[in-house]
């Protein structure tokens, strides 16, 4: 196994999807170039809902199904449109988009935030928080395995309404359209990214279109805009009401997205991208698709697709698949960000990670996650082999979601601006209400589908904080092992270790600068050697997104000039990828222990096998989790750049 100690400590960070597109600030103007590349990204999950949203909730054969009557019509209609608005416009563009840390977003940003000011208010509850949070990343990557499946199988069942002989056809398409969106995932999104904003403009201005033509059909449908008609529908067929909750909330999926890829566009641009297009457009296709079912109750078997004229539904099914690829893609890159962060922050063990961009930061590629998903989304569609069949798991990962980003933003109001607690009780009461709400409707689906999420979401958060605390155990074990860094000076001084000098520089990679690193313990111990130059390299993980390149070497000043032993620190942001050797070059002299060539160097990893041991450390179920997980580790040097014709590696064991 890699040394599973390397190269991490530090806060959480924040999913970050997308391909390759221009990247702004908070400080930027809006250029049109960002808008548009915001919206081929981040609204592919929630622009595609329309597709499926309402032909689930009046699916007849729904364990609880809702009637179609006028009545029913209107209400839900309207808890669409004030679903929309309240979790999608209020939660996440009005409230958490503000909550950036340094331009990033996301539930894993709140994290970082929470961190940062526990210190200030009770350690217990930001544990507390902080944990909830992992649960709700752990949820993300439930959605990342059954976006895919939902929007694809949604878009190709179009084919039944065009030409119904194909229906046989449906789940074999879908699984050659996902297995080919995973095969191209090697190759990046730099040349295909470039056409998800106009494909995507495209599409919102078509199922726009065909909502005013529904609309024109039947005017009236303009009235479940008030919210009265969402809540005498809540409230007077509460029965009714409360189970259609479960697939209403299917309107907001993919909500997160435009708080977590503002590190990419900058809060302006996603909040015009969705005021002016993608709210609009939507909401014109529900309205549409309401009036269709008012004018024939039989609509509902595809009212999205039979709103479109019978002339424009090839294309509309050729555009819906592709706008549903575009969705895929985006939570794809975003299980790719949120498993490289993890792995950066100690969550996972390292994984290999290839950039498949060279002009914009952290676009990757993770092959272990890669074909992990697409085994997962081909299960999911050969198991479930519909969309309607799926909804229900869908929304019970999005309801976890938003509920736990909710929570975290007020939490984080608190603590970061000094928000009155009035105002919060008042905002958080109404907003968890809501939240709650759809959680609670979602529940009643858990034999139904709504298992499903929770489950991939608990194995992963098992995942996550096994490897967390068995890496918590490996260092205290290891640093017992490694011994006081002072100490070992001092019997190198004593001549208690009689070494030979060697020309040249080594760097040590170690976690820290308190202990001797075991490769260079073992060097010196067993082949009494020690380079000219030492140098231990300590690579640390900050609570921001990116650290400047004039910070990225930092020299220890305390290091010992009798040993010709300095320490450097090369300080890295929470959704970058650590790539040594530092910047070439000689530092001056006056900074380090004398000369230092950082262009000539070799290096000393430690490649720690991990052992199960006696000690009541850890459950023994968890101590083999923890040992398998760390199969998958990547190769140290491969990780970290390492030039492999200078790149020793020493071997040593730990007991878990």
């Amino acid at each position: 196994m890699a040394d599973p100690q390397q190269g991490t400590a530090s806060d959480d960070g924040s999913a970050s999807r997308g391909p390759d597109v221009p990247r702004a600030n908070a400080h930027d103007s809006v250029r049109l170039a960002v808008v548009i590349g915001a919206l081929g990204v981040v609204f592919g999950d929630i622009g595609t809902s329309p597709i499926y949203t309402l032909q689930t909730v009046f699916n007849p054969s729904d364990p609880h199904p809702v009637p179609v009557s006028t009545d029913n019509v209107y209400g839900v209609v309207s808890l669409v449109f004030w679903s929309v608005m309240i979790i999608v416009t209020v939660t996440y563009v009005l409230l958490a988009m503000r909550a950036d840390n340094d331009g990033e977003g996301g539930i894993m940003a709140l994290i970082t935030q929470l961190r940062r000011w526990s210190s200030q208010r009770g350690r217990q509850a930001a544990v507390v928080l902080a944990a909830l949070g992992i649960f709700g990343a752990s949820l993300f990557f439930g959605d990342s395995m059954i976006t895919p499946a939902i929007s694809v199988l949604s878009a190709v069942e179009g084919l039944k309404v065009v030409e119904p002989s194909l229906g046989s056809a449906v789940v074999p398409i879908t699984a050659v359209i996902i297995v080919l969106l995973f095969l191209v995932q090697r190759r990046g999104t730099a040349a295909v990214g470039r056409v998800f904003g106009p494909v995507m403009i495209v599409w919102f201005v078509a199922i726009g279109a065909c909502g005013i033509a529904g609309i024109a059909d039947h005017p009236d449908i303009l009235r479940a805009l008030s919210p009265t008609y969402a809540l005498s529908f809540l409230f007077g067929h509460w029965g009714t009401a409360f189970f259609a909750l479960a697939a209403i909330v299917l309107a907001v999926t993919g909500a997160e997205a435009l708080y977590a890829d503002m590190g990419h566009f900058g809060r302006r641009a996603i909040t015009l991208g969705w005021m002016s297009l993608v709210l609009p457009a939507c909401v014109l296709s529900y309205m549409g698709q309401g009036a269709l079912i008012l004018n024939d109750p039989h609509n509902i078997s595809s009212p999205f697709f039979l709103l479109v004229p019978d002339w424009g539904r090839w294309p509309m099914v050729v555009l819906a698949t592709a706008a549903t690829v575009i969705a895929s893609q985006a939570v794809i890159t975003g299980a790719y960000s949120v498993a490289s962060q993890a792995a950066q922050l100690g969550y996972l063990p390292r994984l290999r990670i290839a950039h498949t961009s060279e002009s914009t930061i952290g676009q990757i590629y993770v092959p272990w996650i890669n074909w992990l998903l697409m085994v997962s989304v081909l299960t999911l569609v050969f198991a479930f082999r519909s969309s309607a069949a799926l909804a229900y798991a869908f929304g019970m990962a999005v309801t976890g979601t938003i509920t736990i980003t909710t929570l975290l933003f007020f939490y984080v109001a608190r603590a970061k601006w000094g928000t009155p607690r009035w105002l919060l009780a008042i905002g958080a009461g109404v907003l968890l209400f809501v939240d709650l709400l759809f959680v609670a409707a979602n529940m009643t689906k858990l034999v139904h589908g709504a298992w499903l999420p929770l489950l991939i979401a608990l194995t992963a958060f098992t995942v996550m904080t096994t490897w967390q605390r068995g890496r918590a155990l490996v260092t205290a074990e290891r640093a017992r092992q490694e011994g006081p860094l002072p100490e070992f000076i001092d019997r190198l001084r004593s001549g208690q270790m009689p070494t030979l000098r060697a020309p040249g520089t080594a760097v040590f990679l170690n976690r820290g600068k308190e202990t001797a690193p075991l490769a260079m313990r073992a060097n010196v111990e067993h082949n009494h050697v020690r380079h000219e130059h030492v140098v231990i390299l300590s690579i640390g993980t900050e609570p921001v997104p990116r650290v400047p390149a004039d910070r990225r070497i930092v020299v220890d000043s305390r290091g010992d000039a009798h040993a010709r032993l300095n320490h450097l620190t090369p300080p890295f942001g929470y959704i970058e990828t650590p790539d040594l050797p530092p910047p070439q070059g000689r530092r001056d002299p006056a900074e380090t222990e004398g000369p230092l060539q950082l262009d000539q160097v070799s290096y000393f990893l430690s490649k720690i096998e991990l052992r199960r041991g006696k000690a009541p450390t850890m459950a023994p179920w968890r101590k083999r989790l923890f040992i398998a997980t760390s199969y998958i580790s990547a190769d140290a040097a491969e990780y970290f750049g390492l030039p492999r014709d200078r790149t020793v590696i020493m071997g040593s064991h730990v007991e878990v």
